[in-house]
This record gives C-alpha cells, structure tokens and sequence, in this order.
C-alpha cells in the first residue's frame, strides 16, 4: 500500500517541462503547412496540372502521383532517423530539413505550371517532412524522464491534437484559397507557415534537452542482425541450422526480382516493394538464428534485437490502417466529387471533418470515455486500442463501399452522407495514430529512439504502397474480368477489399498483442 501511495504522491509531483509548448506550436504551423499543401494537391492534378492527360486516366494518374508523394513522404523518416542517431542529433536534423521543406513549399508555388519544377517541389517537401517526422515526436519524448513520463502520454494526446487543429484550419480554407486565388497563393501560404514552424522551433533552443548521438557501436541493432544471419561457427546457436540466412538470400533475390515492376508500379512504389521483401525476409531470417549472434555480441544486445523485432511485427501489422486512412485524400476526394452539395462547397473541404473529429475525440476519449471503461473493469491498453482502430477503419470502409454501391445505381447521394465513414475512420485513428506514437518511442531501445520511430513511419509508407499495388493490379484485363462478374465496379470492388484486408490485419494484430511484453524505455533522470 505504502508504494501505491508514494508512486501517486511522484506521480502527481511531475512537473511539465517548459520547452514543451516551442515544439507543440512548431508542430501546429508545420501540419498546417503539410495538410494545406497535401489535402489540395489531388484536386490541383486533376484540374490543372494533368489536363494534357486524358479525361478517363487523369484519375488514376492524380491517385498514384498523390500515393507515390506520401510513400516518399513516409519512406524519409529512415533517413532522418539514422542521420539524428548517428550524427548531427534530433534538434540539428530538424532544423536543417526544415529549412529544405520551406524550399519545397517555393517549388510548389513558383512551379504551378512546369512539372518538373512542381515535382522538385514535391520530391523537397517528401525530404524535409519525412525527415523531420519521427525526430519531432521523438525529440518530445526526450524532453521526459523517469520522474515525469506519466505526463508523456497527455503531451503526445496535445501533440497529435495539435496536428489536427493545423490540419483542420488547412483543410477548410486552402480549397478556397486554391479556387479563388490560384495555386501560387494556395501553395504559398503553406510555405509561409514552414518558416514559421522553423523559427518558433528555432526559438526554444536554448531549453531543449538535447541527447547526443550514439557513438559508432560494434553491438547496434545491424551489426547483430549481420551476425546472426552470417556467423558460420559452431558456437551458441550453431543448432538452429542456416534456414534464417538463405530465406533472408530469397528475400534479396524477389527484392531484385520486384524491380522489373517499375513501368508497371513505378521506380518510387518498385525500390519500396523490395525494401519491404529485403526487411521481412530478413527480419524472419536473423529471427530464426538469433542466437548465433550471441557469440559475438553480449546477451543484452541480442535480447535488445530480438524485441525490436516483435515491434516491427506490430507495425506490419498497422500498415493495412494507412492503406485505408490515406486514400480520405484520394479516394474519398473523387467519391465525394459524385456526390450532391452546395454549389460552394468543394470536395477536398470534406477532409476538414477529419481533424475536427479528432480534436473532439482525443478530450472525450481521455476524458469520458477511457475513465468510464476503466471504472467498468475494462482496460483498454494501448495494443487494444490499436487493435480495435484498423478494426474501425475496416468498418469505415464498408459503409463508404455502399455509399458507392448505391452512386453506381444511380442514387443521388448528398455529401453529408460522408460523415459517417469519416467519424468511423477517425475513431480508428485516434485509437491507432495517436497511441502508437508514444507506444514507439516507449517501446525503442534508448540508442534506437530515431530509428524506431522512422521504422513507425515507414508502415504508412507501406500501407501507400498495397494502394499502388492494388491500384496497379486493376489495370490488368483478368482482374477486371473477375470484378464484372460481381456486378460491382472496380472502385466499390476496391472499396471492401480494402475493408477486408484491414479487418484481417486488426485479427492478426489481436492475437499477436495478447503475447507481447511491454517495455519502459524512458531515459532516467
């Protein structure tokens, strides 16, 4: 009793640290620049800079261009991660790619009708904000100790909450400012709030606690998978066989193999696909002979290998919610472009419910809802809650595959109808999104903070890429085929395989989350 009492007493003490407020206002002009520039870009291909294009493949060639951005955008984070761990450290990272994001933003705007000046721009706003995306978040983390982490989990809640008050203003008002000032003030203003975002960030400098980066070791999370995977001795380990190193040879052999898919998928959508056959071959293989690596590493880094390797098969696991959340900006966009409304309301201005619902939803949730369930006897832990949020997508995605069942048919469906696809799916990213941040960085090892979180980030990247795949297979004529006989069209067809697979993928995480061992990796004070 006496230590329930003393750890309340601790608890109750923490204080909040003072820089906390520099980071969380950055990170509000930063999303607002990213969502302003992002939630308009489907509409902008497709009514200015793919008119060359005709009319029946514009569609398909905004998707893949708009899917093939968040891919680059989710894919940087592994660069950003590694150059903040190794070198220069989280704050020097941050603010160096954040001014090459601000360039990106000046590309879109003085490049409105030169592609390749326009892509630059892209290609610049994928490298700064990717780059800077898992730093922020972990560089929050950083900002706690063991003294006041209990407060970490509600800085995240404000963080993510943050993000979505930036998100929402974008989302509203950038489709009028695109529609009623042209593309150069509606890419411009973006870019103004990135500057923005960089000096305020700029400003808390000297507060920050900074963790510097992890010297060159000889027992990192590579180097131990190498040798697990290599290591021919007839040490510890030497009885599991070799079976781990030649599936993770396979594995390297379909990623080259993967590459003649480029002028199907594209060069983008092709290098991911055989990063993710080279890291899931592999991680399976060094899995399978770990302890090989244990005669040339001590045991706390390979037990360390090993539980990152049980949280990269959690976030596989999410990649299915990202294949559904992102295509709002995508799919959803040219849905609601069949659907009846005021004469004054643009589609893309439906994204802006997203991030008022996730504003409502983070205090009701924190608030109402987990306390009530908590006072029941249900605790929902962060890996239920995950599980539970690709359940919701899953669930979205059915209700919006009638939706377009029902416009197929004929009906006249007003837009308002969308509301109940978007409160779904933002109820399941609440659940997921938000508790995952600091589920990863809770979860990685102190030397790995960077890293881990880019790997979290990299599972939206993949969950882009099944949507370029998927995208890509209904080119071909047998698919097609195949969809006619269930007298649905391809975009509802898509619709609740896209709900399928993300109902699949919340049974699978379910049942793997009931084994896994939760860690506490807050530094101490």
């Amino acid at each position: 009793m006496s230590h329930t009492i003393a750890s309340t007493d601790k608890a109750d003490q923490a204080k909040m640290p003072r820089q906390i407020p520099y980071i969380i206002a950055s990170e509000g002009c930063e999303r607002f620049s990213f969502y302003g520039m992002r939630n308009i870009l489907t509409v902008f291909l497709m009514t200015s800079l793919l008119l060359s294009i005709p009319e029946p493949l514009r569609k398909g060639m905004a998707k893949e261009i708009f899917h093939t951005f968040v891919i680059g955008v989710y894919f940087f984070p592994l660069l950003g991660g590694w150059l903040a761990d190794r070198y220069f450290g989280k704050y020097n990272t941050v603010l160096w790619l954040s001014l090459v994001y601000c360039a990106g933003h000046a590309c879109l705007a003085l490049f409105e009708d030169n592609r390749n000046g326009f892509f630059t721009g892209l290609f610049l706003i994928a490298l700064g904000s990717g780059g800077i995306k898992p730093l922020v978040s972990s560089f929050i983390g950083d900002q706690f100790d063991q003294s006041n982490r209990s407060l970490a989990q509600k800085v995240f809640d404000g963080f993510y909450w943050i993000i979505n008050f930036g998100s929402f203003f974008a989302s509203l008002l950038m489709p009028i400012f695109l529609q009623q000032f042209g593309a150069s003030v509606a890419f411009g203003i973006p870019g103004i709030l990135m500057f923005i975002a960089t000096i305020v960030f700029w400003l808390g400098r000297k507060r920050y606690v900074h963790v510097a980066p992890v010297a060159k070791d000889p027992h990192s999370f590579l180097n131990v998978i190498k040798s697990a995977l290599l290591t021919d001795s007839a040490g510890a380990g030497a009885a599991q066989g070799r079976a781990g190193y030649y599936l993770a040879i396979a594995g390297a052999a379909l990623a080259l193999t993967s590459l003649v898919l480029i002028p199907q998928i594209g060069i983008v959508a092709a290098l991911c696909l055989a990063l993710v056959l080279v890291m899931g071959f592999g991680g399976m293989g060094a899995w399978m002979q770990l302890d090989r690596a244990r005669a040339m590493h001590p045991a706390e880094a390979v037990d360390g290998v090993r539980s990152v390797l049980r949280i990269l098969v959690l976030f596989a696991l999410v990649t299915p919610f990202w294949s559904l959340f992102d295509q709002k900006a995508s799919t959803w966009v040219l849905q609601a472009d069949q659907m009846t409304k005021p004469a004054w309301f643009q589609s893309s201005m439906m994204q802006a419910l997203n991030p008022m619902l996730v504003m409502l939803l983070i205090p009701f949730n924190n608030l109402v809802l987990y306390p009530l369930l908590k006072r029941i006897g249900v605790e929902l832990t962060a890996l239920r809650r995950m599980g539970m949020g690709i359940a919701f997508s899953g669930i979205a995605w059915i209700v919006v595959g009638f939706m377009q069942l029902a416009i197929d048919g004929g009906n006249a469906l007003d837009i308002t109808w969308q509301i109940l696809p978007y409160a779904l799916l933002t109820f399941g990213e609440v659940l997921v999104s938000a508790t995952g941040l600091e589920f990863a960085y809770s979860q990685a090892p102190l030397a790995m903070k960077g890293v881990i979180m880019s790997f979290w980030n990299l599972s939206t990247t993949i969950g882009n890429l099944w949507v370029l795949l998927a995208n890509s297979s209904v080119k071909s004529e047998a698919v097609n085929a195949h969809i006619a006989t269930t007298g649905m069209s391809v975009t509802a067809f898509q619709m609740f395989f896209f709900a399928a697979f993300a109902l699949v993928a919340a049974l699978a995480f379910g049942l793997y989350a009931r084994s896994y061992r939760m860690l506490n990796n807050y530094r101490q004070s």
